[in-house]
C-alpha cells in the first residue's frame, strides 16, 4: 500500500522552501514551521507560515474530498 503525500512549496526572494509530508505528519510541519519563524537567521516568519498551513489545510481538506468523489463514482 503506497503512502499519500503531499508537498508545500514557498519561494521567497531567492530562497525555495519546499516540504514533503504525509496526514501523519501534519503537526510535526506545524511545529518545524514555527520554530524556523521565531529563528531570527530564518528568512521565513509568521505570515509565511500562516500562509503554508493555510495551504496544508486546503491540500488535507482537498484530499478527503477527492476520496469521497471517488466513492461516490463507484
Amino acid at each position: 500500500m503506497q503512502r499519500e503525500v503531499f508537498v508545500l512549496a514557498l519561494v521567497k526572494n531567492q530562497e525555495r522552501f519546499v516540504y514533503v509530508y504525509d496526514l501523519e505528519s501534519t503537526d510535526m510541519l506545524l511545529e518545524e514551521l514555527q520554530e524556523r519563524a521565531a529563528d531570527d537567521s530564518s528568512a521565513l516568519n509568521g505570515f509565511d507560515v500562516a500562509i503554508l498551513a493555510g495551504k496544508m489545510r486546503e491540500q488535507v481538506a482537498g484530499r478527503g474530498k477527492a476520496v469521497q468523489a471517488i466513492r461516490q463514482a463507484n
